[in-house]
């Protein structure tokens, strides 16, 4: 088991920049892929980034390819999610998720999650 906490989120203008950050207990970190969900005002929580565990493979929903960036630091414990160009509809609680088996979009795969950090984008 992994035990996660977020970090990084708050209010941006339109066209801003955040950088989460989910720092990872264990020594297997190494050894999950991890990803970002996100759940905005009475929608259904959805996939927003993975990372398999070398960091050799990266999948983004088409709403932020280009935008955003996912990537971890396996001697830091930490993945983070940098996200450029931010828009109101990106507006949730981003969730952070490790786990070991499974296709890498698919909640399902992620076994332990993090409490969320909120991301507020104004216009």
């Amino acid at each position: 088991q992994v035990q996660l906490v977020e970090s990084g989120g708050g209010l941006v203008q339109a066209g801003g920049s955040l950088r989460l950050s989910c720092a990872a207990s264990g020594r297997t970190f190494s050894s999950y892929h991890m990803g970002w969900f996100r759940q905005g005002p009475g929608k259904e929580r959805e996939f927003v980034a993975a990372i398999n565990w070398s960091g050799g493979l990266a999948y983004y929903r088409d709403s932020v390819k280009g935008r955003f960036t996912i990537s971890r630091d396996n001697a830091k414990n930490t993945v983070y999610l940098q996200m450029n160009s931010l828009k109101p509809e990106d507006t949730g609680i981003y969730y952070c998720a490790a786990g070991r088996n499974g296709g890498l979009t698919m909640p399902s795969t992620f076994r332990d999650w993090g409490q969320g950090t909120q991301v507020t984008v104004s216009s």
